[in-house]
């Protein structure tokens, strides 16, 4: 989301609720470039308009030169968008002191010092060194200025690019088109943004977290040939075997990102990473990775285990 592009949307002169509406709708999934591509069912489940009306007031919204399209196209045949005269907060308030001079005997530094009526400083009247800022960007100016992006645009972090390239390193064999276009994969989605709501990640860390995520879930639950990805066995036949470091550390990542395994041995407000690592050091102990042989074989294992599950 674009807190800017927002601010845009609520200001923008249209003509109905209608326009509105489908602007704040576009304004929530813009990016730093307030460019967007919200699917018409996306805006359908955000408007509780149907179809029709909204392609109707997109184009009236291009008529009025609020958005334009691209010519880019993303995803399964999705539109993008550029949002057209949105002004980011440094721009209004650039533009906001051009125009606030107090070079006429006027300061606003009332109080302050022996200066009254003397200031030589365009527009800057009141010393946020007192702390009597008044900022003239209005009703932002006690936005922090200094947030990560991340904390902005929390739901800005998805990339439909960067989805296909972790999936394809994680596992090649995977139809990456079959997954998105499934009607569970949004389903998926939602519920990974819930698990994670109260987390802080990088967007970056998030699309790993969430190969993993989508991979398990299309092994585990939704897949018909679900082996037919499984990493094979380092021995033959029904012979126990035990994990390679190589495999630890692998089974480990995945492991800390299945949701069951996780909700059971996870620690409150702890992180991804922490939990694998205390994952890792268990899968050491062949017993206790005989233990979770059940969950390790959702994630890919296959063979057997040597040891005693006590």
């Amino acid at each position: 989301m674009s807190l800017d592009a927002t601010i845009w949307a609520w200001n923008a002169e249209v003509k109905s609720g209608s326009e509105r509406l489908i602007l704040l709708s576009l304004a929530d999934r813009a990016g730093e470039t307030h460019k967007c591509y919200p699917s018409i069912m996306r805006m359908v489940k955000d408007t509780k308009m149907n179809r029709k009306t909204i392609i109707k007031v997109l184009d009236e919204l291009e008529q009025k030169s609020l958005i334009k399209f691209t010519g880019e196209i993303v995803g399964n045949g999705v539109k993008v968008y550029q949002l057209l005269g949105v002004n980011g907060r440094e721009e209004i308030k650039s533009s906001a002191k051009k125009g606030t001079s107090g070079k006429k005997g006027t300061s606003t530094n009332l109080g302050t010092g022996s200066n009254i009526g003397t200031s030589t400083e365009n527009g800057t009247g009141s010393s946020p060194k007192n702390g009597t800022e008044t900022s003239t960007v209005f009703g932002t100016q006690n936005l922090p200025m200094n947030l990560p992006l991340e904390s902005k645009n929390k739901k800005d972090w998805f990339c439909f690019k960067k989805l296909r390239e972790e999936i394809y390193l994680a596992d090649d064999s995977i139809d990456f088109e079959s997954i998105m276009n499934s009607k569970w994969a949004e389903r998926e989605k939602r519920a990974f943004e819930i698990y994670n709501a109260e987390k802080t990640m990088s967007d970056d860390l998030m699309i790993y977290h969430f190969t993993d995520w989508l991979i398990n879930a299309y092994r585990t639950k939704y897949s018909n040939n679900q082996n037919s990805t499984s990493e094979k066995p380092s021995s033959t036949g029904s012979k126990s075997q035990q994990l390679s470091e190589k495999q630890i550390h692998s089974f480990a990542q995945k492991l800390s990102q299945h949701p069951e395994f996780a909700s059971k041995f996870s620690e409150p407000g702890e992180s991804y990473d922490k939990l694998a690592a205390r994952i890792a050091v268990k899968l050491e102990d062949p017993a206790q990775a005989k233990k979770w042989e059940s969950y390790l074989k959702q994630v890919g294992f296959s063979g057997s285990l040597a040891g005693s599950a006590a």
